[in-house]
């Protein structure tokens, strides 16, 4: 009888739960599944400052241990700037398929996202993040920069129907020349588009909301955008060089550089992660570099190499001996693998370089030997060696005075010794103008020469078979080799 009375007792509570269960408002159990930890929605100010946190990746070329997405010192092996010691493999161009996803989804999808936000009149886009022309000004030109840097790297890609989300799963690879036409078009609109009497961008972490810096951003972007077409398009190169030189570029003193937050791991410099944090010493300064700032007595060897007892000690490229650097070769310069270093994204000097290239072809008036000499002079006065005496001597010494004779040939080894650990920037140099001459890694895993391209995600083709099949129908094979639409030199 007891079993049955306590048998009879715990069915009368379980019908009695169930009816309270039934009797409740489910409102009043709040939200006891979700974890108040997660952000389901964030500001555009945040979106913009995130998409921020990427940009050093493009022109600082470092390895990203804790964000491999966005590695991209194999960059510098291209450009010859680091050898490598124990490990030779990147330097010997054995990566030869990246995957872009973590560009798509990072930067760029927050980028679109502010776009939409602002146009959705949404209260995440209030105007404590900037006025809505000045977010999605800026939104647009931070877009075209990251795609830029991308189809500069892997040629035809998805753009026009990328950044959808789940309405469009398989967008189609826009052809190189479309993308351009489009970039330049986004670069003039959204330049024009900022209103510098309305509030400035909020999350601005490299110009502090400065719209008037903001256009100049975008102008000096198409202004390097129209290098590109030197050889395949000189017209169209001339006309987009001159309007953007017309509408308004980086002038002397408004470098853009990138403040590293020492002592923030999440926002340090990522060779400060390489070197010091994880204690490896796998890059050191390439003999190709060193050997000719040594040879000409370049001060900047000493910002861009670190000191071993009074020498600078260059690492042979291209090499697949193991060697240890610590102590037998030039790590990067104390300056640049500090935790909190301030690092170049747009320069002076290179739109001076930019702009004695142009007079060097005949596509904008002034002389090409005065824009050099005040290109390399404002490159000493960045990299903090800049001294009279001694830069007169330098730009009178054989290896380095401008000549007529060997001009574009001057001018661009000179941007290289410029644009240290920009391997990007550099890379794209060579790609389009033969300079400065390199000489392809010794013991290269693959045949064929310094890549020109990098290749396509490894499973592109499984994800978007349509989209990648077409765009190597019309690029051409989908190897490191095969040339992008501008590159035809």
């Amino acid at each position: 009888m007891k079993k049955h009375i306590i048998m009879k007792n715990k069915f009368l509570l379980f019908i009695g739960v169930m009816f309270a269960v039934v009797a409740c408002d489910p409102s009043e159990f709040d939200d006891l599944n979700v974890d108040p930890r997660q952000v389901t929605e964030t500001p555009t100010a945040t979106l913009l400052t995130y998409s921020l946190t990427k940009l050093p990746y493009t022109t600082f070329n470092a390895p990203g241990r804790n964000e491999a997405g966005f590695s991209t010192n194999y960059l510098d092996f291209y450009a010859q700037y680091l050898s490598e010691g124990p490990y030779p493999a990147s330097s010997l161009y054995s990566t030869r398929n990246l995957d872009w996803a973590d560009w798509y989804r990072g930067p760029l999808y927050n980028l679109q996202t502010i776009i939409n936000l602002n146009n959705d009149d949404s209260p995440l886009a209030s105007i404590g993040n900037g006025s809505k022309n000045n977010q999605v000004a800026v939104a647009r030109i931070l877009k075209a920069y990251y795609f830029w840097f991308l189809t500069d790297i892997y040629g035809d890609l998805p753009y026009s129907e990328a950044l959808q989300g789940n309405e469009v799963l398989q967008p189609s690879y826009d052809p190189q020349e479309e993308i351009y036409d489009d970039l330049f078009k986004e670069l003039t609109e959204a330049q024009a588009m900022i209103n510098e009497s309305e509030a400035g961008v909020t999350g601005d972490i490299l110009l502090h909301g400065d719209m008037g810096m903001w256009k100049k951003f975008a102008n000096t972007t198409r202004l390097f955008m129209a290098l590109r077409l030197m050889e395949r398009d000189p017209a169209r190169a001339e006309a987009e060089m001159t309007a953007a030189l017309s509408a308004g570029v980086l002038e002397e003193g408004e470098d853009i550089t990138y403040q590293f937050l020492g002592g923030d791991p999440n926002h340090w410099n990522p060779w400060y992660e390489n070197y010091s944090n994880d204690n490896r010493n796998d890059y050191a300064i390439s003999n190709t570099l060193a050997d000719y700032m040594i040879e000409t007595e370049d001060p900047r060897v000493w910002v861009y190499a670190e000191n071993l007892s009074g020498q600078v000690r260059p690492l042979s490229y291209g090499s697949n001996q193991a060697r240890q650097i610590p102590g037998s070769f030039s790590r990067i310069g104390d300056q640049l693998r500090a935790d909190n270093t301030n690092v170049p994204v747009f320069t002076y000097a290179q739109v001076l370089f930019a702009q004695a290239e142009a007079a060097e072809r005949e596509l904008i008036s002034g002389s090409p030997a005065e824009l050099y000499n005040d290109a390399i002079e404002a490159s000493w006065k960045f990299w903090g060696v800049y001294d009279e005496t001694a830069f007169n001597n330098f730009i009178a010494d054989a290896g380095v005075a401008y000549s007529d004779a060997n001009g574009l040939q001057q001018i661009m080894k000179q941007k290289w010794v410029h644009q240290y650990l920009n391997g990007f920037e550099a890379w794209t140099d060579w790609r389009r103008t033969g300079y400065p001459e390199l000489t392809p890694a010794e013991d290269a895993t693959q045949t064929g020469g310094i890549p020109r391209r990098m290749g396509y995600p490894s499973n592109a083709k499984a994800l978007n078979a349509t989209g990648y099949e077409a765009a190597v129908a019309r690029q051409g094979a989908d190897d490191n080799f095969t040339r992008v639409w501008w590159d035809v030199q």
